[in-house]
């Protein structure tokens, strides 16, 4: 799979793959602020982001809880996540931002 340059930048090395071998895949990245991070993701358009945002945690915060992060796409919150990638409006090379869901103190 070519990639385009913008996808490599401050991203991982390895390319996150899920579904079915036979699958057309999408490619996506998925930004952790907090973590100053960046995973790319190559996904068929029928999974869900649920699957993708669990496979970029597991990589970037494999101790994160799901539930205290939250997807969002266009600067907006994903708010169903069981939806699919095509359902959901993600077209090739998208970037998810993916955030912690209520705002943490500093100290």
């Amino acid at each position: 799979m070519t990639m385009p340059f913008v996808a490599t930048v401050r991203a991982r090395q390895k390319t996150i793959t899920l579904g079915g071998d036979s699958a057309a895949r999408m490619l996506v990245r998925v930004e952790v602020p907090e973590r100053w991070d960046v995973v790319r993701v190559a996904a068929p358009p029928s999974e869900s982001v649920l699957a993708v945002k669990v496979a970029a945690l597991q990589v970037l915060d494999p101790r994160a809880d799901q539930r205290d992060y939250v997807m969002k796409l266009r600067g907006y919150e994903v708010l169903d996540e069981g939806l699919s990638l095509a359902m959901a409006g993600v077209t090739e090379n998208a970037i998810f931002l993916l955030t912690r869901r209520r705002r943490r103190p500093v100290r």
